[in-house]
C-alpha cells in the first residue's frame, strides 16, 4: 500500500522481458539445443529402414539436397538449408533425416496398420529406388526394423530366430523395464543390411520412438567407434619399428662422442617428423572412437535391460565382443603418445648433450683467442721496445747533426759526448710519450 492508501499495481509478468538484460547472443540456440532431433512417435505395428550415411562437407550439403527434392516430388514442405533435423509424412513412408557431425541418419517409416510378419517387404520399398541410387555418402549402417504388438506371452527366442533371423544366435532382452522386447543377430544379410525386432509389450509411442531410437543408436555408434580399429591395426607394425629404431638411436647414444651427435640427432628428427605427421593423421579418429564408445555405452544403459533366458544382453555381447576392439584402439592411441613422449625425452637428451658440446667447444675458442691475444700483446710489446729504439737512435742522431752544425759555427762542443748524453734523456721521454698514447687510447676504447 501507498502512504496515500492506494494499493500499488505489479504489472503482468509478460510485460517484464522488456526490463530484463538483453539476452546472451547464443542463449535461445543452447536452450534450444536440448529440443533438437528429437525422437519420432512410433506405434505399433510399423515397418521402418534405418540409414547411416558418413558423408562430410560438401556431401553432407547434397545428401540434403536429395531429402528436399524428395519433398518437392511429394508435394510436402522441404527441410531449410539451415536446419540439423527434418520430419514429414510423405504418404506412402514418413522420413526423418538428422544432420551430425560425420554421418547423416534417414529414416523412412511405413505404418499400414498390419502386423509384420517378415523383412522380407522393408519399409525402404516404398521409397523411389532411383533417388536411394543417387544417394551420396558411405553407408555406416543399414537396419530394418519391425515393431510389433506383443501378443501378451512370453517370447520364445527360438521361434524367433528361426522365422525372423534365419536361425542365427540371438541378441535380446527385455527393454524399457520389460514394457517391450527387443532382438538381433548383428549380421549384415546379402541385401546389405542388418535386423531388428521390437515388440511392444506396453510402451507408449513416444517411449516406442526413443526406445528404437536408442536401438538404432547402439550399432551406428559402435561402427563408427570401430573406424578407429584398421587403423590401430596400421599403425602397429609402423609403432614397433619405430620402437626397435628409437631403441637403437638409445643404445648409440650413450657411447657416441661428439662427431656422432649430428647423425644421431639428425634419425631422431626425422622419427619425430614421421611421428607427429603419423599422430596428426589419426588423433582425431582415435578421439572420435572415445567419444562414440561412451555413446554406445551410455545408450545400452539407457535400454534398462532384463535377462531373456538362454540370450546374451546387448551389454553382454558388446562387452565380449566390443570392448576388446575398442581396447586394441585404445592401446594404439596410447602406445603412439607414449612413443612420441619418450622420443622426445631422448631428443631433449642429445640436444642438452650437443649444447654442452657447443659450451665446450666456444670455450676451447675463446681460450685459443686468449691465448692468442696474449702472444699479440708481448709481440706488441717487443715492438714497442723495437719502436723506443729506433726513435731515440733517429733523434740522436739529430742531436748530432745539431751539435755538429754548433761546432762549425764555433761553438766549443764535444759532438760525440752531446750525442752520448743525450741517449738517456730521449729514451726516456720517448718511453713516456708512447706509454702516454696508448693509455689514451685504452681509455677512448
Amino acid at each position: 500500500m501507498r502512504d496515500d492508501g492506494r494499493a500499488i499495481l505489479t504489472p503482468p509478468a509478460r510485460g517484464i522481458a522488456h526490463i530484463l538484460p538483453r539476452d546472451h547472443p547464443q542463449r535461445l540456440v543452447l536452450n534450444d539445443e536440448v529440443h533438437a532431433r528429437p525422437s519420432e512417435i512410433l506405434e505399433a505395428p510399423l515397418k521402418l529402414s534405418y540409414l547411416a550415411v558418413f558423408a562430410e562437407g560438401e556431401q553432407r550439403a547434397d545428401v540434403w539436397r536429395r531429402v528436399q527434392e524428395l519433398a518437392g516430388r511429394y508435394g510436402v514442405d522441404p527441410a531449410p538449408d539451415t536446419a540439423n533435423h527434418y520430419s514429414a509424412n510423405f504418404g506412402p513412408f514418413r522420413i526423418k533425416c538428422e544432420r551430425h557431425t560425420e554421418f547423416l541418419r534417414l529414416v523412412f517409416i511405413v505404418e499400414d496398420g498390419r502386423q509384420p510378419e517378415s523383412f522380407e517387404e522393408p519399409a525402404l520399398q516404398a521409397v523411389p529406388p532411383e533417388w536411394l541410387a543417387a544417394l551420396p555418402g558411405q553407408l555406416i549402417t543399414a537396419a530394418n526394423v519391425l515393431l510389433q504388438h506383443s501378443d501378451g506371452d512370453w517370447p520364445e527366442p527360438e521361434r524367433i530366430a528361426t522365422q525372423f533371423f534365419d536361425g542365427n544366435a540371438l541378441v535380446g532382452a527385455s527393454i524399457a523395464d520389460g514394457a517391450a522386447f527387443a532382438f538381433t543377430d548383428f549380421r549384415i544379410r546379402a541385401d546389405g543390411f542388418s535386423r531388428l525386432l521390437v515388440m511392444d509389450h506396453g510402451m507408449t509411442p513416444r517411449q516406442a520412438g526413443r526406445t528404437v531410437q536408442r536401438l538404432l543408436e547402439i550399432d551406428t555408434y559402435r561402427i563408427l567407434a570401430l573406424l578407429a580399429l584398421p587403423m590401430a591395426h596400421v599403425l602397429a607394425p609402423f609403432l614397433a619399428a619405430r620402437e626397435r629404431e628409437l631403441a637403437e638411436v638409445t643404445r648409440l647414444l650413450v657411447e657416441a662422442k661428439a662427431p656422432d651427435e649430428a647423425l644421431l640427432f639428425d634419425r631422431l628428427t626425422r622419427l619425430e617428423a614421421e611421428m607427429e605427421s603419423e599422430q596428426s593423421r589419426n588423433h582425431y579418429r582415435f578421439s572420435a572412437s572415445v567419444a562414440y564408445e561412451a555413446l554406445v555405452d551410455s545408450r545400452i544403459t539407457e535400454l534398462r535391460e532384463e535377462r531373456l533366458a538362454g540370450l546374451q544382453t546387448f551389454r553382454e555381447f558388446l562387452e565380449r565382443r566390443f570392448l576388446p576392439a575398442m581396447e586394441t584402439c585404445r592401446s594404439s592411441a596410447a602406445s603412439q603418445e607414449s612413443l612420441s613422449q619418450r622420443l622426445t625425452r631422448v631428443t631433449q637428451l642429445l640436444s642438452t648433450r650437443v649444447d654442452i658440446t657447443r659450451e665446450a667447444q666456444t670455450q676451447d675458442v675463446l681460450a685459443s683467442m686468449d691465448r692468442r691475444a696474449k702472444l699479440q700483446l708481448r709481440l706488441q710489446e717487443t715492438v714497442e721496445g723495437l719502436s723506443i729504439a729506433a726513435i731515440t737512435y733517429y733523434i740522436v742522431g739529430l742531436v748530432g747533426y745539431l751539435a755538429k752544425g754548433g761546432s762549425r759555427a764555433g761553438l766549443p762542443i764535444e759532438v760525440d759526448l752531446v750525442m752520448a748524453a743525450s741517449i738517456p734523456f730521449v729514451l726516456v721521454l720517448t718511453a713516456l710519450a708512447l706509454r702516454h698514447h696508448r693509455r689514451k687510447a685504452a681509455r677512448e676504447s
